[in-house]
């Protein structure tokens, strides 16, 4: 498993510091020449707020493989005059999605309409503010000013914007000069997310998964990214200085992947749906808060490993996974957790899937946890390694 992780997960501090860096300056300048173009935009459009917010793996450290992909969320600015409300989207959308309604300060009036008309959708005889049309404004807001960029940035590297219908478009970044070491095409994620304070975003929920066809345009996820980066903070203070916790999560995911490469359709997109990054960091959140967190030294990595494939065996084999942030009111006071979290309806991360695939994937879990050394010997040669699906 050290081997394994040092050869093919770990990712170099020194490549990833630099694409990271590369990753920061190119999304400023893009969010940058968006943001002029829209200093004016009227009080019946949407605006960007000018900043970004780094999430993911890549900055938290347990990006595996290489520091290829990133996600970064986007702040959106509405209207002066409107705020959002987001309620919880029971019997209309899928477990743990939101509606995001729209509440005028000085009441609707009639120059409220326009606005409505190009960003809102009705909604059990209610208007919404939809994911899918602030989707497809930003999409072609940021298309419309990436000229300027493709300009300042030309000597550097050559950059380009991609987009599939109903999900985030795709800068990539290709370096054509010496300013990056690694010299590796990137693809960075680029998330329109409406801000509710507290560090709290609205997000697009992404047209995939098992109910994928259940979720109209008017439905969007909670982004709790930020409270997981002050968790993760938090652990790694009150943690060993050698917590293995980060590289168990880094083994586990580089299993999984492995995994997959043998598996057929349907069930290897729903292996990868069911053992998703975010619920196996879920997992791991669930299991750090129960136990020592001195019993993570790294000299336990092996046994700490088979705690997280058991305990998630276990998730899996009962259908329950409950979401960590929302409705847990058992959140360290450390993290601070915002009151809209710990008031929201707990979610049942596993509640989408149906229960003989949840037995499927735990009974190939186990089997491939029992089977790792040989898995990862047949499975990691260059020959048998195929790309993976991008983000």
């Amino acid at each position: 498993l050290e081997r394994f992780h040092a050869r093919q997960l770990r990712v170099s501090p020194h490549v990833l510091g630099h694409s990271k860096a590369h990753v920061g300056r190119v999304v400023a300048e893009l969010v940058s020449a968006a943001k002029a173009q829209g200093l004016q935009p009227g009080p019946l459009a949407l605006s960007l707020r000018g900043d970004f917010v780094r999430i993911g793996s890549a900055y938290e450290q347990h990006k595996v493989r290489s520091p290829d992909c990133f996600d970064i969320l986007v702040p959106l600015r509405l209207p002066p005059h409107l705020e959002p409300q987001p309620r919880s989207a029971d019997g209309v959308g899928p477990c743990g999605a939101f509606v995001c309604g729209l509440r005028a300060r000085d009441g609707w009036t009639r120059r409220c309409r326009p606005f409505a008309e190009g960003f809102c959708v009705e909604l059990q005889g209610r208007s919404h503010l939809s994911s899918g049309l602030v989707l497809r404004w930003f999409q072609g807001h940021l298309q419309r000013c990436l000229g300027a960029v493709r300009y300042r940035l030309r000597e550097r590297c050559r950059v380009s914007l991609s987009a599939c219908a109903g999900h985030p478009p795709t800068l990539r970044i290709l370096p054509c000069s010496d300013y990056v070491c690694c010299h590796i095409s990137m693809a960075v994620r680029l998330i329109p997310a409406i801000p509710l304070g507290d560090a709290l975003y609205l997000t697009a929920l992404p047209p995939e998964g098992p109910r994928a066809s259940l979720a109209p345009e008017a439905l969007w996820g909670l982004n709790a990214s930020r409270q997981e980066q002050r968790l993760l903070g938090w652990l790694k203070e009150q943690a060993p200085a050698s917590s293995c916790h980060l590289k168990c999560l880094q083994i586990l995911k580089g299993l999984r992947d492995l995994r997959r490469q043998g598996l057929e359709e349907p069930f290897c997109s729903q292996w990868g749906w069911v053992l998703s990054s975010y619920i196996l960091k879920t997992a791991l959140f669930s299991l750090l808060l129960r136990g020592p967190l001195e019993a993570w030294d790294e000299r336990f990595l092996v046994e700490r490993l088979e705690d997280l494939v058991l305990y998630l065996r276990d998730c899996l084999r009962k259908q329950v996974l409950m979401d960590f942030f929302l409705g847990n009111t058992s959140i360290p006071e450390a993290v601070a957790s915002p009151r809209f979290l710990r008031e929201a309806a707990p979610v049942n991360l596993l509640s989408a899937f149906d229960g003989p695939v949840l037995e499927l994937v735990a009974f190939q879990l186990l089997s491939t946890w029992v089977q790792a050394p040989h898995i990862i010997r047949m499975c990691s040669s260059p020959r048998c390694l195929r790309p993976l699906p991008a983000p």
